[in-house]
């Protein structure tokens, strides 16, 4: 029994769901069918989700409430009518999103935002009926998914999983829509950005499939993004730990938080393309074979800042990381890593986290709680990970990654490797990220 989540680009429109029907027809274990809201048609598109979103915040009757209405209606009439769908069946989305718009609860905006997924469903297996699959929508609350109160943010509750599992007995495809989830007391919630990858995963483990596919626009995941090196070497295995360092650092093929449901039910999972459903695509797996040179993969992303604190003595002081952490819980930061030495720490945050204010408020809190010699924050900072299970075994890898920075005329901020054994980590500055990305491929897989 196979578990398929179809991505937005997968759903765009109905040329893009015939090719979903054909996929799903061509294998009768692929039994449990997850699908995101409709993404772009085209670059310059505008994702289903992102014009709900505006929607929820516009003012009714609003020149933006309005245009926004126009697109939905536009959107879900192409698909429907180009499907050869009934029309009663357009209908019925515009008549639950007019409810809905209408509705004074204290999760109508969840209940808007996950109106793109809901439809999809809707739309998908009414599709697979018509040409001749016995397919059913199956909506979140009734297929057991329960969720804690956190709009937007939700997390899974551990009896979503034996209820998930009674599926299995069901006859016939069952179309559900990612992204939300419902409370104990039935309240829809949605989980963080990027859900649907979440609800594939938890389909998944709870009706315990064999494989979760997870179809999305691209053949396979790559060495590096494509977008700073031209035709990078395709991955055709990867562990779960090594997706998770890859997802955090700006792989955009999984949600960072996708795959915790599939790791610890140990299910393997397929990274395949709806455009080209014969290519084999990428694997994820519990373990795998060592690689030559270690590293699989180099991601990176950008918006971080530094705060360095300098402090003669400071492994003698008793409590000073954790002090230093007190001021950040309570300026609600939370931090991403922290690369120490025996005087001077650094953490690293996200830039969003960070306004003016907060940071003027914690150097003084710094000063005035730990008397550090230095403190200083850095803006504009970039993170490289080079990930491979099990690298930090082989002689000469970091020593590789520090030469092509070095040759690539690139000033190391900061490192931090730890005592990971799945990645390595640099700091660079921000506008030097990208020749650092092309020298660490040519010197790793050029």
């Amino acid at each position: 029994m196979k578990v398929a989540k179809f991505g937005g680009s997968s759903v765009a429109n109905a040329a893009q769901i015939k090719k979903v029907a054909n996929i799903i027809k061509g294998d009768a274990q692929r039994k449990f069918i997850v699908v995101s809201a409709p993404g772009k048609r085209f670059s310059e598109d505008v994702k289903l989700t992102d014009i709900l979103i505006d929607l929820s915040d516009a003012k009714p009757n609003s020149e933006t409430y309005e245009s926004c209405l126009a697109a939905i209606h536009e959107r879900f009439y192409e698909i429907v009518t180009s499907l050869g769908l009934e029309k009663n069946l357009l209908d019925e989305l515009l008549k639950t999103l007019a409810n809905l718009l209408e509705s004074n609860t204290d999760h109508r905006n969840d209940c808007i935002k996950a109106f793109g997924e809901d439809s999809s469903a809707k739309v998908v297996s009414s599709y697979l009926r018509r040409i001749g699959l016995n397919a059913h929508y199956l909506n979140p609350k009734d297929a057991g998914i329960i969720v804690t109160d956190e709009s937007g943010d939700a997390q899974i509750l551990p009896e979503s999983f034996s209820n998930l599992y009674r599926l299995r007995d069901l006859e016939g495809i069952y179309v559900i829509p990612g992204f939300f989830g419902y409370t104990a007391d039935g309240k829809l919630t949605t989980f963080s950005r990027g859900g649907s990858d979440i609800t594939g995963s938890i389909v998944a483990a709870g009706v315990q499939a064999s494989l979760y596919e997870n179809f999305t626009d691209v053949n396979s995941v790559y060495t590096v993004n494509p977008a700073i090196v031209s035709n990078p070497k395709e991955i055709k295995q990867l562990t779960y730990r090594e997706m998770r360092e890859l997802s955090y650092a700006g792989f955009s093929v999984f949600h960072d938080e996708a795959l915790m449901p599939a790791f610890n039910a140990k299910i393997p999972v397929a990274i395949k393309n709806t455009n080209n459903p014969d290519k084999e695509g990428t694997m994820i797996v519990a373990e795998k074979p060592t690689k030559q040179n270690g590293v699989v993969g180099i991601a990176s992303d950008t918006g971080f800042s530094s705060i360095y604190i300098s402090k003669y003595l400071m492994n003698r002081e008793l409590g000073f990381g954790r002090k230093l952490l007190e001021i950040l819980e309570k300026a609600h930061i939370s931090f991403e890593h922290i690369p120490s030495g025996i005087d001077d720490l650094t953490v690293i945050v996200r830039d969003h986290q960070l306004s003016q204010k907060k940071e003027k408020h914690i150097i003084e809190q710094i000063e005035q709680s730990l008397h550090p010699d230095t403190v200083k924050v850095h803006h504009d900072l970039a993170i490289i990970m080079v990930v491979g299970e099990g690298m930090m075994n082989m002689v000469g890898v970091a020593q590789k990654a520090t030469s092509a920075l070095a040759e690539a005329d690139v000033n190391i901020v900061m490192i931090n490797q730890g005592s990971s054994e799945v990645s390595m980590m640099f700091g660079v500055e921000a506008r030097d990220m990208h020749k650092a990305i092309k020298s660490l491929y040519q010197k790793y897989f050029g």
